[in-house]
């Protein structure tokens, strides 16, 4: 294989490095075909030599992180997928101000655990995004009025040539579910967070209110890449979708979810195809009856 020799002297572990690995195991939608290497990054040095040996041989590359809101096509992930998982919690403590400097590949219910027992409030109505910290930034997640924008200091990033770089929140072209690492090639690495000290039941009663809601109003029973469509500048997506009776639609194995139209999910064994059928499908629906075009919140990975 061509890629297995070009690096071949990477001198990374093994077990970190996986060929024609089905994507399916590492989305939350359990949809995907093979990636054609696929590499867990956890320390800068190996991300590094891995960019510098993409670059050398033109290799694509590709870069996830927890998989949470991501649709892989069938036909999977050319060259090599980079699958981030640097791992750090750095909480420093000044007056009332807290400043946690986090690793990329930190998944959020954690922090939000270690912030609740360390009595630090500002993440609760984050806490139940199933994603990396590294992929909310890069998105902007929100939740509950909450987005990354509003308790996002700074992040550390590396560009596909290798070289570091730091970027301050007014410099992070923050927007709705969009920032500057949506529309040019760096990879977070790193993520200070401003937060604030508060009361560990406080905290923990919002979370708990959080969760509820969540189990209550979205599918979570169902693998899907969470909310799908993002919200209309005017109009709430799901309601227009639900007013179109596509509650419950079907194509293969995936649906319109009957507990919140704004997710699609994987009823047992859907492909890509489904979802972008299906999709389709829901766009059409809706601007054929209200002439409101609606937009994915998901993302789109692999050939096509």
């Amino acid at each position: 294989m061509e890629i297995e020799n070009q690096i071949k002297d990477l001198k990374i572990p093994e077990s970190k490095i996986l060929y024609q690995e089905p994507m399916r195991k590492y989305t939350t939608f359990k949809i995907g075909g093979p990636a054609e290497c696929l590499i867990k990054i956890d320390n800068l040095e190996e991300l590094k030599k891995i960019l510098e040996i993409v670059n050398n041989n033109s290799i694509p590359i590709t870069i996830i992180g927890n998989g949470s809101n991501l649709l892989i096509s069938d036909k999977g992930i050319k060259g090599i997928t980079l699958m981030i998982k640097l791992e750090k919690i750095d909480i420093r403590e000044k007056n009332d101000t807290i400043q946690i400097t986090v690793g990329a590949g930190e998944k959020i219910g954690k922090l939000a655990q270690i912030c609740l027992q360390n009595e630090i409030t500002g993440l609760e109505e984050l806490s139940g995004i199933p994603g990396t910290i590294g992929g909310a930034v890069r998105m902007n997640a929100g939740a509950h009025g909450k987005e990354m924008k509003d308790i996002t200091k700074k992040v550390r990033c590396i560009d596909y040539q290798g070289k570091e770089k730091e970027f301050a929140n007014e410099e992070l072209q923050f927007d709705y579910r969009n920032s500057r690492f949506k529309r040019e090639k760096y990879i977070i690495t790193e993520i200070t967070l401003q937060l604030q000290k508060g009361k560990k039941e406080k905290i923990k009663a919002k979370m708990e209110e959080y969760a509820t809601y969540r189990k209550e109003k979205q599918p979570m029973e169902y693998p899907s890449a969470g909310s799908t469509f993002k919200r209309g500048a005017d109009f709430i997506t799901a309601k227009l979708i639900d007013e179109a009776g596509l509650k419950g639609y079907r194509i293969g194995d995936a649906e319109v979810s009957t507990k919140h139209s704004g997710f699609i999910i994987n009823k047992g064994n859907a492909t890509a195809k489904d979802v972008l059928a299906l999709v389709e499908h829901v766009k059409k629906t809706v601007y054929e009856k209200f002439q409101k075009e609606i937009e994915l919140e998901i993302e789109m990975m692999g050939e096509e």
